[in-house]
């Protein structure tokens, strides 16, 4: 099977009505309208073989999070999905493998009213690069420069659980030896492998929420951008944080460890005005998901943890780094 051939079968599909793309698959470079008076949001997000993901990952689970990292960063400005596109390397050409991962990719665009509008194919590594586009109003993106003093820090749903998969997939003695039950596991490992991008709470928090952004490389370090880009510090109240019954048997060094570094989590950390606390919580009941208070952003720089027993610590603004000594695929 050709290239043009792989891309008909498996990824070519009709613009569906109604939507902003002119013009899609098939040619020198799609076409697409946004709505009248918006602005574009485009981000772009790389899964390598090895450093994301490790050889023989379920190729549909693939397909899946390659879109749900892109769209978690449109859900973290408020945005809404346009289209995206697909660069694609493969070592070799399989039917069962690109049925699985186009069923997994295209069933989420689906699902979010995102379609396929282009990209490339080519022989080599194992290597997944999508570009997604998005709109949104006029100074209504949810940016990382906008916290003040003074504002709730909230996250949706809850952190570390992807990490702990990850940890028991690697045979990690601390995670493995936990009392877990198969359907939790595999709770777990939907998680990480299969996580749902939050684009019904960004749309929901447009207006209400300052600062924003998505948790992918562990709570701690994602908080650090937003800390520095708007010149403030955080105090992240441990008490508060959801803690997933998994986490609960873990000692407190690695269930911290997993909820404030872990990475994968893909959930939205965000400020907001006191005074909006009610809208917040609206925003969370209106899109289906649970919104927590976790701390404060303060005037003074860094960050630092209230830990249950009251006291308070300067806490590392860490989290994955892709040339750390210390990256693993996940």
């Amino acid at each position: 099977m050709g290239e043009f051939e792989l891309i008909r079968r498996h990824f070519q599909r009709a613009a569906p009505p109604g939507s902003a793309v002119v013009l899609g698959v098939g040619d020198d470079c799609a076409l697409l309208q946004p709505p009248p008076g918006e602005q574009l949001a485009v981000s772009s997000d790389m899964l390598v073989e090895g450093r994301h993901f490790l050889a023989g990952t379920d190729p549909q689970a693939l397909g899946h999070k390659a879109l749900a990292v892109n769209l978690s960063d449109l859900a973290a400005m408020g945005a809404r999905p346009l289209g995206f596109t697909l660069a694609l390397s493969l070592p070799a050409v399989s039917e069962a493998w690109l049925a699985a991962f186009s069923q997994g990719l295209l069933a989420l665009a689906d699902r979010h009213a995102c379609p396929l509008v282009g990209g490339d194919t080519t022989a080599g590594p194992l290597n997944l690069c999508i570009t997604v586009l998005g709109s949104v109003k006029p100074g209504q993106a949810l940016r990382r420069d906008s916290a003040q003093p003074g504002d709730d820090l909230w996250l949706s749903g809850r952190t570390g659980e992807a990490r702990l998969a990850l940890e028991r997939q690697f045979g990690t003695a601390w995670a493995c030896s936990l009392p877990i039950d198969a359907h939790a596991d595999a709770a777990l490992q939907t998680r990480l492998h299969r996580p749902e991008p939050r684009l019904a709470l960004g749309l929901a928090l447009a207006g209400v929420a300052r600062a924003a952004l998505d948790v992918s490389d562990g709570l701690a370090g994602d908080l650090g951008h937003v800390l520095v880009a708007s010149g403030v510090g955080a105090r992240i109240e441990e008490a508060a944080l959801p803690l997933a019954p998994a986490l609960a048997g873990l000692p407190e060094l690695h269930r911290r460890e997993c909820l404030l570094h872990g990475g994968d989590d893909y959930e939205l950390l965000f400020t907001a005005n006191p005074a909006r606390r009610a809208d917040v919580l609206a925003a969370g009941q209106a899109s289906g998901t649970a919104v927590t208070r976790i701390g404060r952003i303060e005037q003074a720089p860094g960050l630092r943890l209230q830990t249950a027993d009251g006291a308070t610590r300067d806490w590392p603004q860490r989290g994955f780094d892709h040339f750390g000594s210390e990256a693993t695929p996940g």
